[in-house]
């Protein structure tokens, strides 16, 4: 994972807002030193992290996740993917677009591999589009499978996750984001 990429946005979003370390923490509820050492790229931050801290500032997972500047989808611009440790791969597809509201990533689960997240900002919503491979989606508190070729939509403002089939599966995972998200961080 590019921990230093990760620490930059931090540091340029909290910059930007004009808060302290003191006050990310109460805004994310991620820790003053936790905070710190993302930004100085001492730690790797879980992807629960990482959308704890979206939350907090209101703001896009490719906001952390995504190169400095790549606010609007460059048809050139190849993006990395991010394999968070001891859990999924993700790889920026369209990062997230204020006039859309949304950003698409790829995922990428291994067989059996099961990854559950706690709500998003109020009233997120989730698509899930089935690549390769064949899986299961958490929403509602039921597991729906999913073959190759299919999807479905759901509220991501409630416990949600995805579990990787016999074969592992690749998946378009679209968030689309109510209208304050992206516009500006917290003072």
């Amino acid at each position: 994972m590019t921990e230093d990429v990760i620490g930059a946005n931090l540091r340029e979003i909290r910059n930007r807002a004009g808060i302290s370390l003191s006050k990310a923490a109460d805004l994310t509820g991620v820790s003053k030193a936790m905070l710190g050492q993302i930004e100085r790229g001492e730690s790797s931050p879980t992807i629960a992290t990482l959308w704890k801290i979206a939350k907090g500032f209101h703001l896009p997972l490719s906001a952390l996740i995504g190169e400095a500047e790549a606010t609007r989808p460059d048809p050139g611009a190849e993006f990395k993917t991010v394999q968070f440790p001891g859990s999924i791969a993700v790889k920026i597809i369209f990062p997230f677009d204020p006039d859309l509201g949304g950003e698409t990533f790829r995922i990428s689960l291994t067989p059996g591999q099961t990854h559950v997240s706690q709500p998003h900002e109020s009233g997120m919503v989730e698509e899930v589009f089935v690549l390769e491979g064949e899986m299961e989606v958490l929403r509602e508190g039921h597991w729906l499978a999913l073959a190759t070729g299919e999807g479905v939509r759901f509220k991501a403002d409630q416990p949600h996750g995805y579990r990787g089939g016999a074969r592992g599966a690749v998946f378009l995972n679209m968030h689309h984001y109510p209208r304050h998200v992206g516009l500006a961080a917290p003072a």
